[in-house]
């Protein structure tokens, strides 16, 4: 199977990162927006975590293809017919007054000069993986480190029983189902440890008056039940992972925040007012004593949970709220602002399709894409003239190439002319799908067809395999096998294959089983490159399964043999494109490519045509009659 290009996956990375400091930078903004308007927020751990979640969200999606079940748009088809339909198509419409004023130009693209993955981004999407692996390993030691200090400070500590301290008069010893450590250092009491949790009780705590000892173990407690170790610890991991991320940490450190306005919530609820007052008095004393290590830790006076120090404008806020708590408007304000958050991930979302891939792989506009006067004409080098003053340009080529040797024998008309493969992009596809076990056999996977694959020919609104597949030249099925692939698969082998301008892109509200089938708007290929990579297919240079290569050539044989020569080949029709990129419908181009064997001899060919538009038939279609016909008169 062929491998998927690491240049590509490490600019998708790269461009992830950057979606998520744009995510992170909304997230924020939603959060804060929301604490302000409802201040009883502040208290609540699940608006600052799901803020981490939604971030990291956005950063998947975007490292992922567009899903197909999430599109809103059907799948939509370009008129690529070859095969003869079930009723006769309806003749050309004609053209309108604004393009008649105008004559029509084809666009053509200067392949040579295209490349499917910048320069810029490929060396981007290296130097950014190299950065971002030495900020983890840096994040990962800094919590290491600070974990070894932890455990060393509960190591230095003398274990207690609850009976042995006044913070625990209240409780009875199957209350306080963790191990209380006393450690002479002038901390914060703490609660640490995810799987072996430990309370670490500084000595001095006992200076204090017993209310205030037994309000602080309580808040410690408090952490315990609520498992608010467990969501520290899934802050720390996003943390880490988006290291880069300063809105990740941002929000980190206001969920410690509402870590402990949460728990003085709960130990005051319902407590009188000199109750209050001494656990205030208990956290400015503690604040003025403490030392807090760094690490994964909840603490009494600690009201950053990101933070070794405590800023005063927190510790203002904290003993506000201490004294007069904010009025909580239970689910429905929390529902707010997870359904703001949950908006803002959707709308990042819904917009990578159309910015994921724009920096990896360009797409080719039609106002850059030279126009040609005239096939003797055409040259990369060559300006295109204004539309009003240009000639229609008419595609004319035929090439047969020997497999072996790469000899042009034949090189006839406009070969340099860059066009979309159209259905003979199905041999590529033919190729990735008996490779990778999407298909089978010539029979096998069977697939019905579905009203969702919205075809625009009736003619193919029937179920078919591999080989009806090739034989009708049935867009919806490529489409099954391209989504069945995935676009990362595909893009993949057509690095590999070096086809056309390799050049997959996705495409704002197209699904990319769409954007990387023969349907794809930006990949173009020329009548020598289809020569090139028939040549390594006829010669089975390319590192797919034998098995690849030999149904595609039994599904692709021609019934005809004209003057002895055995003809495997794929037709292609799809519309011109003019120069603003709109498709002239009054106009197709037809191809015929593929190989033919004779004597052990083989020649690879490509024929490219244009026809006006016939109600009659295709132009690929009659690209192959013209190509058989002339193949018999020719000498080679």
């Amino acid at each position: 199977m062929m491998p998927i290009d690491l240049d590509v996956v490490l600019a998708r990375l790269l461009l992830a990162a950057a979606g998520s400091l744009a995510a992170g930078c909304a997230v924020w903004a939603v959060a804060v927006l929301c604490r302000r308007i409802l201040p009883a927020l502040a208290q609540q751990r699940s608006l600052w975590l799901c803020g981490q979640v939604a971030v990291a969200a956005v950063f998947l999606a975007m490292l992922l293809p567009p899903a197909e079940g999430l599109r809103v748009m059907p799948i939509i088809e370009i008129v690529e017919q070859e095969a003869a339909p079930a009723a006769p198509m309806p003749a050309a419409p004609q053209a309108h007054a604004a393009q008649a004023a105008a004559t029509p130009v084809l666009a053509l693209a200067a392949a040579a000069t295209e490349r499917p993955l910048s320069a810029w981004a490929r060396d981007a999407g290296r130097a950014w993986l190299v950065l971002y692996l030495l900020g983890l390993v840096h994040a990962l030691w800094r919590w290491r480190r600070a974990q070894r200090l932890l455990d060393g400070l509960a190591a230095s500590g003398l274990p207690l029983a609850a009976s042995e301290h006044e913070g625990f008069a209240q409780h009875t010893k199957s209350q306080v189902p963790l191990a209380v450590v006393e450690v002479d250092v002038p901390m914060s009491p703490m609660l640490l440890g995810l799987f072996r949790p430990r309370l670490l009780l500084p000595r001095h705590l006992r200076g204090f008056d017993t209310l205030q000892q037994q309000l602080i173990v309580e808040h410690e407690l408090t952490h315990w039940r609520r498992r608010d170790l467990h969501w520290s610890a899934a802050a720390l991991l996003l943390q880490s992972l988006f290291w880069f991320n300063p809105f990740m940490r941002l929000l980190g450190a206001r969920l410690g925040w509402a870590q402990e306005f949460g728990c003085d919530r709960d130990v005051l609820r319902g407590r009188p007012p000199a109750e209050r007052k001494a656990y205030a008095a208990a956290l400015v004393a503690q604040l003025k004593l403490q030392y807090r290590p760094a690490g994964m830790v909840l603490a009494f006076g600690a009201s950053d949970a990101g933070s070794v120090r405590t800023d005063a404008p927190t510790l203002a806020a904290r003993i506000g709220l201490i004294r007069t708590p904010a009025t909580a408007r239970g689910a429905w304000s929390r529902s707010v602002a997870l359904a703001s958050l949950a908006a803002v991930a959707l709308a990042n979302f819904a917009l990578q399709p159309a910015l994921a891939w724009q920096a990896a792989e360009p797409v080719i506009e039609p106002a850059r894409l030279l126009a040609s006067h005239s096939p003797a004409q055409h040259s990369p080098n060559t300006t295109a003239a204004p539309a009003a003053s240009a000639t229609p340009a008419t595609l004319d080529c035929t090439m047969l190439v020997d497999a072996a040797s790469g000899v042009a024998l034949v090189r006839e008309g406009t070969c340099d002319a860059s066009v979309t493969p159209a259905s003979t992009f199905k041999i590529a596809i033919s190729l990735m799908g008996f490779d990778s076990g999407v298909l089978r056999d010539d029979h096998a996977p069977y697939l019905p067809y579905k009203a969702s694959y919205a075809s625009s020919n009736p003619g193919w609104r029937h179920g078919t395999d591999p080989a009806g597949w090739l034989r009708e030249s049935i867009v919806w099925y490529s489409q099954q096998v391209t989504k069945r692939l995935g676009a990362a698969s595909v893009r993949g082998y057509v690095q590999a294959f070096d086809y056309g301008n390799r050049t997959l892109a996705s495409v704002a509200g197209v699904a990319d089983a769409v954007a990387v089938s023969e349907l794809s708007p930006t990949l173009r290929i020329t009548p020598q490159q289809q020569t090139e990579f028939l040549r390594k297919v006829v010669n089975r240079e390319l590192a797919l399964s034998q098995q690849a290569y030999d149904v595609t050539a039994r599904l692709l044989k021609v019934d005809e043999s004209p003057n002895g020569w055995e003809v495997h080949g794929k037709t292609g029709t799809a519309p011109v494109r003019l120069a603003d990129g709109s498709a002239d419908k009054d106009n197709y181009i037809g191809w015929f490519v593929g190989w033919t064997i004779k004597d052990g001899r083989k020649l690879v060919f490509a024929r490219l045509m244009q026809y006006p538009a016939d109600s009659n038939s295709y132009a690929g279609l009659k690209t192959r009659e013209a190509f058989l016909g002339e193949l018999a008169q020719r000498t080679l």
